[in-house]
């Protein structure tokens, strides 16, 4: 193993199929307004948690709600996982505001996320 512990599940992202009627929702539960808010993106943070709505599952296509743990080396961890039996989904890319994302599958086809702040 290397050194390239997680920072826990921080990120989820929610593919939704109406945006508005998940928005209220979402609102409901965690009794805040999302923080962003556009046609394409949803985003509240609560708790130390951001929970991302995707209209139509987003340019990924996603299908199910995706956990996305935060690392301090992407590649690395990436890597380390790969070695283990992972199936690279989507390579490491830069999403904006210094941070990048990837995504795997394990072994039974759950997609797990990859999230990394600079």
């Amino acid at each position: 193993m290397t050194d390239s512990s997680t920072q826990g599940i921080k990120t989820v992202l929610v593919p939704v199929s109406d945006l508005a009627t998940a928005k209220a929702v979402y609102t409901a539960l965690l009794g805040i307004p999302p923080q962003t808010d556009g046609s394409y993106y949803v985003g509240f943070d609560a708790a130390g948690q951001h929970i991302g709505l995707l209209p139509g599952g987003g340019p990924q296509g996603m299908t199910s709600p995706v956990p996305y743990w935060h690392v301090p080396d992407i590649e690395a961890k990436l890597a380390e996982m790969t070695a283990a039996g992972a199936t690279v989904k989507e390579p490491v890319r830069h999403v904006g505001g210094g941070r990048l994302v990837a995504s795997v599958t394990d072994a039974d086809g759950n997609v797990l996320g990859l999230l990394q702040d600079r």
